[in-house]
């Protein structure tokens, strides 16, 4: 698998982003390994909060959610996805499948042995969050789901939704920070869209952005249907806390 790496000096001027990066290896199907960046701050003895992020963010998303957790306390684990954030991009889109971005995640709590897990997750987080807690139920205590869903396909998709899968593919541009900002409801600064802009120095680093709107199941026979359904079920038995918050503007979710 041919990877690309973000260099270090695309993140050096983000002044809001002040944690110390860490990285953990996890394994491709052809034993590629591939480089994990997380930020893991707060004490380590407390119940981990785990942060996954959506489409087309990355960690930097919740920098401000990490300093107010962390400073009351708890442990904050935020890992950048596969092809976004610090993390390691493969470059060819078809590298990218839900089952492997599932599977990734799944390495990744195992290397850092994570237990009693609370997740956060937001979008795509929430694709790959809700699958991990329905499989490996023990490791979870607990799961804030927010603007996210877990779809089979069963429904048609919102038509907000369709017109983001277009674009993926369509624009052959995409600038990433502008993305990010047209789904704001207050205006963000340059700083902070150019934190956005960070990681992909240009179009070679895109295949995730440009992969994972399709690899959202929109119809019942989608690759990733099946096992969505299977997980449902397995969530309809999971009686530990769970909340979702949705904002009411979300036009993927409201």
């Amino acid at each position: 698998m041919k990877t690309l790496r973000t260099p270090d000096n695309r993140f050096v001027s983000i002044r809001e982003l002040v944690y110390q990066p860490n990285y953990v290896n996890v394994e491709a199907d052809d034993r590629t390994l591939l480089r994990i960046h997380y930020l893991d701050e707060g004490p380590r003895n407390t119940d981990p909060l785990l942060m996954l992020h959506g489409v087309p963010s990355w960690v930097f998303a919740y920098r401000r959610v990490i300093a107010g957790c962390a400073g009351a306390g708890l442990r904050c684990v935020a890992p950048d996805l596969i092809g976004f954030g610090r993390s390691d991009k493969p470059v060819e889109t078809k590298e990218h499948t839900y089952q492997r971005h599932v599977t990734w995640m799944k390495q990744f709590i195992d290397s850092l042995n994570l237990q009693r897990i609370t997740l956060l997750c937001h979008d795509w987080g929430g694709l790959i969050g809700l699958r991990l807690v329905a499989e490996l139920p023990d490791r979870f205590a607990r799961v804030i789901a927010t603007n996210t869903t877990l779809p089979t396909g069963d429904r048609l998709p919102p038509q907000a939704f369709v017109a983001w899968q277009r674009l993926s593919q369509d624009d052959s541009d995409l600038a990433v920070g502008s993305l990010v900002q047209s789904a704001c409801v207050r205006g963000l600064t340059p700083g902070v869209i150019a934190a956005y802009d960070a990681p992909f120095p240009d179009q070679t680093y895109m295949a995730g952005i440009r992969r994972l709107p399709m690899l959202v199941p929109v119809r019942p026979d989608d690759p990733a249907s099946a096992a969505n359904r299977s997980a449902w079920q397995a969530l309809s038995t999971f009686e530990k806390p769970f909340l979702t918050v949705f904002g009411d503007r979300d036009p993927f979710t409201a």
